[in-house]
């Protein structure tokens, strides 16, 4: 049996005993592997004593546990060392504690009266968020949100009703055709949000990378300036911190300074990257993000919350509950016997709202900022030793020559069949089929979990993203020879 123990603030921390109490210490067993892999069929026609139709009469309390254990028997287990597949990994026993701890409290997040300590967390942590921004403590507000999807689609929607307030009362009708920009690697929910916000998905304009996936700043001031020759309104520029493929940190003074010049608001989606702002030795790499009107930051990704915890920060005080309240008198009393301004719920577009705040809070008391800054450190070290072991080996490629910024690193596998075959379309079809064939391979073993996919002109490439501090350089020596095997067969 193999077991690991990870402390990433001992170094902070002047004794043992300290260390038991109040560092966060994630411990992964796996003498499993990282899934238990069946097909959909399979699952829906049942497994030995594992079914999921639903009974007429209580099951027994045996069954009960038995289908606790199956569920997590075929489930993915993203705890494991070995799950590189998705930017939310890692299990932290603190997060979960503070998870069980907010199940058992089993209260809701829109009023002071029966969520006074959950309440006065949130504005505790969106202030502490804040400071970190580089904002000041007279600015600023948020709320946490159900994902940086949610969070995304909130920074357009006050972005419309700062610069056009009528649209709550009087819609789109007597809005001007308004424009939206975001880089042509930004995440999909941009345009999923002008979608769902009546914009439509058409006037998002997806401005051009560079090699790197950073947003061109001359590509974004031409992009504003094709869409007024089209009669369009530019009001929304979205800049990522930490891309969703590539990892990459858009060029945020020079995006700011056009928005400044054209009076536009500049968001920027900080949901993957946002956590590297814990750690001293990283945190330039968001430069200019003060300068923002709204950020999204997800700290279940690098930081390694629990689902979900997402955040939508926002520069002017107040604009939330403007754009969002209607003042629900069954709820939203002004009359009561405490102060009103911390019923917070018409601030959101929901009603009932899952706290998701004290699992941070708590991770918060018990790493400190540099126990985090130590777990995003390690992950980005851990991203270099891939890269690093990738440039040393001849049967796998980069698809990014240069160091990574964050710890996301793409490569592709190349079969003995294929190295040597110069580059062209007839090589390029056969490496596309490579890493869909290896995936499906890796999932029905179960060994090790990392994603794929083509961007551009670029075909299927792996992409590896280390968000969980309990992966080690063998864990990764496994991946790259596990990759090997699979490959080779």
């Amino acid at each position: 049996m193999k077991s690991l123990s990870m402390c990433v603030c001992c170094n902070t921390l002047s004794s043992a005993t300290t260390v038991a109490v109040v560092c966060t210490v994630s411990t992964v067993s796996y003498t499993r592997e990282v899934l238990d892999f069946h097909h959909p069929h399979q699952l829906k026609e049942g497994l030995e004593c594992f079914s999921l139709d639903l009974p007429d009469q209580p099951e027994t309390l045996e069954q009960i546990l038995v289908d606790c254990r199956d569920t997590l028997k075929y489930g993915v287990r993203t705890g494991h060392p070995r799950f590189l597949n998705q930017l939310s990994s890692g299990l932290d026993v603190v997060g979960v504690a503070g998870e069980w701890l907010t199940s058992t409290a089993n209260t809701n997040m829109f009023t002071y009266e029966v969520s006074p300590v959950f309440v006065l967390m949130e504005e505790c942590l969106l202030k502490k968020m804040q400071s970190i921004l580089g904002w000041s403590d007279d600015v600023g507000d948020g709320i946490f949100c159900p994902g940086g999807t949610i969070s995304n689609l909130y920074s357009i929607l006050v972005a419309r009703y700062h610069f056009y307030p009528e649209v709550k009362t009087r819609g789109m009708g007597v809005l001007p055709q308004l424009a939206l920009f975001t880089s042509e690697q930004s995440h999909y929910s941009v345009k999923k949000s002008a979608a769902v916000l009546g914009m439509g998905s058409e006037n998002v304009f997806m401005v051009k990378c560079d090699e790197s996936g950073k947003m061109i700043p001359a590509e974004l001031e031409s992009s504003i300036v094709t869409a007024k020759e089209k009669a369009l309104v530019p009001f929304y520029v979205n800049a990522t911190a930490g891309t969703t493929v590539y990892g990459a940190f858009d060029p945020l003074n020079a995006i700011a300074d056009i928005c400044q010049r054209y009076t536009l608001w500049m968001h920027v989606d900080a949901a993957w990257g946002g956590g590297l702002l814990m750690s001293d030795r990283h945190k330039m790499k968001l430069q200019g993000i003060e300068r923002a009107c709204s950020v999204t930051w997800n700290p279940h990704k690098m930081m390694g919350v629990p689902l979900q915890c997402s955040a939508i920060l926002v520069k002017k005080r107040g604009l939330l509950q403007e754009c969002n309240d209607f003042g629900a008198e069954y709820l939203f009393q002004t009359d009561k016997n405490y102060d009103v301004s911390y019923d917070t719920g018409d601030k959101s577009i929901q009603c009932g709202r899952h706290v998701d705040v004290f699992k941070l809070w708590l991770m918060w008391k018990a790493k400190g900022s540099e126990g985090f800054g130590s777990q995003v450190n390690k992950c980005l070290e851990n991203a270099e030793y891939l890269y690093d072991q990738l440039q040393r080996r001849t049967d796998f490629e980069l698809v990014l020559k240069n160091k990574p910024e964050h710890s996301n690193v793409c490569f592709w596998y190349i079969p003995p069949s294929l190295r040597g075959q110069p580059p062209g379309p007839d090589r390029d079809a056969r490496l596309h089929q490579v890493a869909p064939r290896i995936k499906g391979r890796m999932m029905e073993k179960g060994s090790v979990m990392i994603g794929y996919q083509p961007l551009g002109d670029k075909v299927n490439f792996f992409r590896c993203v280390f968000s969980n501090p309990a992966t080690q350089q063998e864990d990764i020596d496994f991946l790259l020879d596990e990759i090997t095997r699979l490959g080779d067969i």
